[in-house]
Parts: C-alpha cells; sequence; structure tokens
C-alpha cells in the first residue's frame, strides 16, 4: 500500500536545478482567446435580438450533434453563413446568439443530425467534427472560439428538452442560454464541467500517461473532473495519486481552455510531484511513466527515435509541457 509520509519525503530530495530552451514561438490554443463579445446583458432585450437578426451583418455557425458544417471554396472552408443560407440547409433546431464581432452579430444555429447527414452528399459543403476542424487547420483561428461556443451549447440544448426536476418539456429562452419549465417554473442554464489537466514534476522529469482512445504514438498530461466541493489544487492531488499512484505538493495553475466536447473547461496546472514511484490504474490509463524534458522536446518536435507524439498544440496539454520543456522546473513559482 502506498503510504503519504512515504512519499512526502522524497519531496526533500526533488533535483529543482533547471536549464532554460528555446522552441520558437508559441502556438496558438485551440478554443481560446474569443474575437465574440457576449454582450449578455442583451439576451433578455426582445426588441435587440430581434435587430440582431435582421441585421444583414449577421453571421451563422452551423453544427448538428458532434459535426460541423462548412462551406467548401476551393482550397478553402468559410464556417460562416449568412441567415438564410443556413436556413436553407434545413430545420433549425436551436438559435443562440453567441454576441457580436464588431458590430456584426454572431448566432449559432443547431440542427438535428439526422439533417446533418444529409448534407453529407453536397460538393459545396464539408461536414466535419471540430476537433479535425482544430488539428488540421481547416478555418482561421479566429473562428474556434465561436464555433467551440456554438457546438456547446447546441449539444447543451440537445440533452436538456425536458425539465429534470419535473419532466415537462422545457422552452429555450434569453435568445438560448436558458431553458425554463413552463410546469414547475424551474429555470435551467448551460452547465460547463471542469476537467482538471496536469503535469507532474520531479526535478528534470515529469508523467505522462496514455488513454486506450489516444493514437499509438501519444502520451499526454494526467486529468480529470473535479468534484463537487473539491478545489482546483485538491482535484489535482487527488486526480494524480488515483490515476498514477504519485502524490503531489505545490499546484501552480498555468492557463484554461474551453473544451467543447461537449462541455468542459480544461483547467491547466502544473504540480510538484512528491514521490517517484508509479502505481498505475489500469481502468484508467494505458500505461504511465516518467519522461525526460531533452525526451518530451524531441515528442513536441516530432523526432522522438520511437516516434512518440504529444497532442498537438490546439490542446492544452501541449501548451504546458512545452512551458516545461522551455523552463524546465521553474514553471512551479
Amino acid at each position: 500500500m502506498r503510504r503519504r509520509s512515504d512519499a512526502i519525503s522524497f519531496g526533500a530530495r526533488l533535483n529543482t536545478v533547471s536549464t532554460h530552451r528555446d522552441l520558437g514561438p508559441p502556438p496558438p490554443l485551440g478554443y481560446a482567446a474569443s474575437p465574440v463579445d457576449r454582450v449578455a446583458a442583451h439576451r433578455g432585450d426582445a426588441a435587440k435580438i430581434a435587430k440582431y437578426c435582421a441585421d444583414a451583418r449577421a453571421g451563422v455557425y452551423v453544427t448538428g450533434g458532434e459535426l460541423v458544417v462548412l462551406k467548401a471554396l476551393g482550397e478553402g472552408n468559410e464556417p460562416l453563413f449568412t441567415q438564410a443560407e443556413a436556413r436553407a440547409l434545413g430545420p433549425v433546431r436551436d438559435s443562440i446568439f453567441l454576441g457580436v464581432v464588431g458590430d456584426a452579430p454572431r448566432f449559432g444555429f443547431g440542427l438535428d443530425p439526422q439533417t446533418i447527414d444529409q448534407l453529407k452528399a453536397r460538393n459545396d459543403l464539408r461536414i466535419t467534427d471540430l476537433r479535425s476542424i482544430a488539428v488540421q487547420g481547416m478555418v482561421g483561428a479566429q473562428h474556434l472560439p465561436p464555433l467551440a461556443e456554438a457546438k456547446a451549447l447546441a449539444s447543451w440544448h440537445a440533452r436538456h428538452r425536458f425539465c429534470p426536476n419535473c419532466g415537462t418539456p422545457t422552452q429555450a429562452v434569453e435568445a438560448g442560454w436558458r431553458r425554463d419549465c413552463p410546469s414547475c417554473g424551474a429555470e435551467h442554464f448551460p452547465r460547463t464541467d471542469p476537467v482538471v489537466i496536469m503535469l507532474v514534476i520531479s526535478g528534470d522529469r515529469a508523467v505522462l500517461g496514455r488513454s486506450p482512445r489516444f493514437a499509438p504514438t501519444m502520451w499526454s498530461c494526467l486529468a480529470g473532473f473535479a468534484e463537487p466541493g473539491e478545489s482546483i489544487e485538491d482535484a489535482v492531488r487527488r486526480e494524480v495519486f488515483e490515476e498514477a499512484g504519485v502524490a503531489c505538493g505545490r499546484v501552480k495553475y498555468f492557463a484554461s481552455q474551453p473544451w467543447p466536447f461537449p462541455s468542459s473547461l480544461m483547467i491547466g496546472c502544473h504540480a510538484q510531484a512528491l514521490s517517484e514511484t508509479l502505481a498505475v490504474d489500469r481502468e484508467e490509463l494505458e500505461d504511465a511513466r516518467w519522461f525526460l524534458r531533452d525526451e518530451m522536446a524531441s515528442m513536441l518536435e516530432r523526432s522522438h527515435p520511437q516516434g512518440l507524439t504529444t497532442p498537438p498544440p490546439v490542446a492544452i496539454a501541449h501548451h504546458l509541457i512545452r512551458s516545461f520543456v522551455e523552463q524546465g522546473d521553474d514553471v512551479l513559482g
């Protein structure tokens, strides 16, 4: 059995000497830095929303289930449709006011997945999933955050047709940002699930794990959902100990990332390891092991002798790993 007291004693032996290296300009983080001003105060103003709907500059992102509809333009893709173009694709199941970019309104239309399937035969459209769009750079980076917003909200509407309190069909209000129950009066709001994702560091090494869902060569940071009544720091320590058997001390926040699969917020952290022996939970992970910074650098650069890789730059795990490769355990502050 692992004993925390034994694990903590190892902390005194951690090597804190680190060197800095430069991997060049950092790539952008996917789904973050949205250009959309959500103007939340306008959601309940029917006159304002009607004005936005009538605006010829309004652009619409179209999603359905896990898929996104793009206009195929030669070698490129255009994710924005006019309202007329979007409505011509099929019945709109959900319409959400996303906000404005400058003065131009932005909406998200959610179509039935069966409608999306029927659109796949059209040569003027490209139907694909949001993860592929981000990884392959199929649209401009400025479109990823509002696409994530549109997909996450449309998915929430699809899962909340009925009141969880009494079972009555609910009605969308507040321009798609709330669903009300006409029977019991309950108000239901979109939810975001907090997920901690962390790189566990011991001197010049860090822990990476493998999920059975990963591509054969990919290793990534450990991650898990935060539980009710739990702080970010406690969630990091619990998840690492449960999945890899490593006790952690100091936890340093790094950055966060919207993750619309279906609707999570990835909370990126670096964590100080207080023990070195791994005890992998095989029900959660296929494997986990320690990696040296030099090896992780070769994985980032796609030059690892065994072909091992890290997640692509669109994922926050890439940035957690990269910051450690560049700064060593200085990332712990």
